[in-house]
């Protein structure tokens, strides 16, 4: 009988899946090996077939974080809509995102605590939040244009936005029994409807 074929694409995703629990449950400081391949059902020495070391699976897990981020960024630029529209779809879509990757975003709170001020972290952080500042800066720029917000609204505003974003996936990281995703459409009415032209300021 000849040996069954591994589907070398969908082990590496199981094996990545395995590693993600495992880093969020136990932290990734006091995660093994052999911890990510008991998860995954498979023997110490397949993971290595696949993965260098913990160090790459936490990078290859937080690679994926990115390019998702990304596609983010930029549906919300190339959609037809208006940009106020645009920017309440993606404080929608970014929390729907980390909802459903509660263990990334626990992994990366638990880095971030144990670094000092980032180092060493998978993501350039700095630069991750310079992404999403200036999407929703261009976005507000762009519903200015529109006559939609008021003409001053730019890069500070966008900073709160983020601010809001964060702040609600931090305080659900604490307290998952908040609805995260749920908390989208206050953001929208508090950050947004708020630079609306003719709000009260």
């Amino acid at each position: 009988m000849a040996p069954k074929r591994v589907d070398r694409a969908a082990r590496r995703e199981e094996i990545l899946g395995a590693a993600v629990r495992v880093f969020a449950r136990k932290g990734f400081a006091a995660s093994r090996i052999e911890d990510v391949a008991a998860a995954a059902g498979i023997g110490k020495g397949s993971v290595y077939l696949y993965f260098a070391s913990r160090e790459a699976l936490l990078t290859a897990a937080f690679e994926e974080l990115a390019s998702t981020s990304a596609d983010i960024l930029r549906e919300a630029r190339a959609d037809s809509r208006p940009a106020l529209d645009r920017l309440a779809a993606l404080v929608h879509a970014v929390l729907r995102s980390m909802a459903q990757r509660p263990e990334l975003s626990r992994i990366l709170l638990d880095l971030w605590s144990a670094s000092r001020g980032g180092e060493g972290l998978p993501l350039d952080m700095g630069a991750v939040y310079a992404d999403y500042r200036a999407a929703v800066a261009e976005l507000l720029r762009e519903a200015a244009t529109e006559g939609a917000v008021r003409p001053e609204v730019g890069t500070r505003h966008a900073t709160v936005v983020v601010a809001a974003v964060e702040g609600c996936l931090l305080q659900w990281l604490v307290d998952p029994r908040l609805p995260l995703i749920e908390l989208a459409d206050p953001i929208v009415s508090i950050c947004l409807d708020g630079v609306r032209l003719g709000a009260t300021r």
